[in-house]
């Protein structure tokens, strides 16, 4: 039974997560021969002011429009 988690900074439509979890799902099936029925997708989000890249945190990054939701 394959367990996926992903952690994500906060900021993205439930939709997009959604389709990310589906797609997620489907692909390890696919790829690792298991049924869809095994596959655990778990998504964490995270709050931007707790996630770092060295001691920048992410909230101190202005979104801009080629990076809206980087990380």
């Amino acid at each position: 039974m394959p367990i996926i988690q992903v952690t994500l900074v906060e900021g993205r439509d439930d939709a997009v997560v959604e389709n990310f979890i589906r797609e997620v799902a489907r692909t390890a099936s696919r790829e690792l021969g298991a049924p869809l029925s095994s596959v655990r997708v778990m998504v964490n989000q995270v709050p931007d002011n707790h996630f770092a890249v060295g001691d920048r945190l992410k909230s101190d990054e202005p979104p801009t429009a080629d990076r809206p939701n980087e990380a």
